[in-house]
């Protein structure tokens, strides 16, 4: 795989932690907007199993937030090194006179 290419996939992961990051804080969110529903409710299973799923969901955030912030650096870090940005550039003068 090109630098390039290998760059491009870096970033759509980095782009695909980010909207699992989000999908989890809107996990949490509506966990949350049940846990608060269901203190009028009384239901006693739902009292028992919320908390526990909020936890796990919690906890899971916090590995994806790790994971996130370490392979967004990794990504920033090889696209430094490899001058991706020029890279970049010489593609889309490649594209534009025809070469490969």
């Amino acid at each position: 795989m090109d630098t390039l290419k290998k760059f491009e996939l870096m970033e759509k992961i980095v782009r695909e932690l980010e909207d699992l990051q989000h999908s989890q804080q809107a996990i949490i969110q509506k966990i949350g907007k049940i846990e608060v529903d269901n203190i009028e409710l009384g239901d006693k299973k739902l009292e028992k199993d919320l908390p526990d799923m909020h936890q796990r969901v919690a906890d899971n955030l916090d590995t994806i937030v790790d994971i996130l912030a370490y392979f967004a650096d990794k990504t920033t870090n090889f696209g430094n090194k490899n001058n991706v940005e020029a890279l970049k550039e010489q593609q889309a003068i490649n594209e534009a006179t025809g070469q490969k």
